[in-house]
């Protein structure tokens, strides 16, 4: 998404406040509503242009495809809206993130109910995308630099280079839900006749190919991502135990 709570560097963070948000005065920021922020409201248009998304899936893949389009490309312009408007905000990021996790959860609900075969693996996909992303936030709000043997998850070799290489962060995310769309897409139309290195094949069908791969990189990057939140978690609570 375009908004990351600070537990990693990332393109776009609503918790890291920027100068301009430092710089507002303590009267004015409490007469201030956080829920009608720019970068929040175009965070509200996402949700409602994934909800229409949601409800065409099933009987018209075009009007869906372009709704939720719609709804990533607001992504792309939502952490810069709070930049530009000094509107960064935890409310924003969770709610960015959030919306991310619910959008890919339930296009893949979509692909299990149109690919029945093979609905186990989008369960448990489900299940990884929403563990690995909730542990390793709450991960980041409880512990911040309360202990030195905690693993730093931006200091990770593997989620150091997610988070901080702004290319790699946009090529496996886009490619992950290029991978998800291919496959919705390619349940109702094989899409335009490509020829390629003599494969012949769809334009949907080889969407998924091409995308498979760095969709299963960026399952891997949550399996470290879970794992290196359980081990922070974990920590504290044996440092806890300790104390008592």
């Amino acid at each position: 998404g375009s908004h990351v709570p600070t537990f990693a560097p990332a393109r776009h963070t609503h918790a890291t406040m920027p100068p301009r948000t430092r710089s507002v005065s303590a009267s004015k920021a409490q007469s201030e509503n956080v829920f009608l922020f720019v970068p929040n409201l175009i965070g509200y248009g996402r949700v409602i242009s994934a909800i229409v998304s949601f409800y065409y899936m099933p009987t018209d893949p075009w009007i869906a495809s372009v709704l939720y389009i719609v709804s990533v490309g607001l992504d792309a312009i939502d952490g810069h809206a709070a930049r530009y408007f000094g509107q960064s905000t935890r409310f924003g990021a969770v709610l960015d993130m959030v919306t991310d996790r619910c959008s890919t959860a339930c296009l893949m609900v979509m692909l299990a109910v149109l690919y029945p075969e093979h609905c186990i693996w989008y369960q448990l996909l489900i299940m990884l995308d929403i563990f690995s992303h909730w542990m390793h936030m709450y991960a980041s709000l409880i512990t911040g630099s309360s202990s030195h043997k905690l693993i730093d998850l931006s200091q990770n070799p593997v989620l150091h280079i997610y988070y901080s290489n702004k290319l790699v962060l946009f090529l496996l995310c886009a490619l992950n839900e290029s991978f998800f769309a291919g496959m919705y897409l390619w349940h109702f139309s094989a899409g335009p006749v490509l020829t390629v290195a003599g494969h012949t094949h769809g334009a949907w069908a080889w969407m998924a190919y091409v995308s498979f791969v760095p969709m299963a990189i960026k399952q891997f990057i949550n399996v470290v991502q879970l794992a290196a939140a359980s081990i922070n978690i974990a920590r504290l609570d044996i440092e806890a135990r300790a104390k008592k």
